[in-house]
């Protein structure tokens, strides 16, 4: 059975163990090739690039974003 503890901890005592317990800030380097801040081993959302080499071709896939809204989300379909 386990043990009640026998004495309150003093409010600095608590803070105490808490200090260790923090929020720290997460590190970014900067993209080779656009400059923008990007998160370690992940693509840049903005210009698609990793390690040197283009992975999502960004422009294209905001081509195809601003066509799906100005259609209204639907499908287009060729009915003869």
């Amino acid at each position: 059975m386990p043990q009640e503890p026998k004495k309150r901890h003093s409010r600095q005592r608590q803070g105490k163990r808490r200090a260790a317990i923090r929020l720290s800030v997460r590190e970014t380097m900067l993209c080779a090739n656009c400059g923008q801040p990007v998160l370690p081993h992940t693509i840049c959302k903005n210009c698609g690039f990793y390690k040197g080499k283009m992975v999502i071709d960004i422009d294209r896939k905001k081509k195809l974003r601003e066509a799906k809204s100005a259609s209204g989300g639907k499908k287009e379909t060729n009915s003869a």
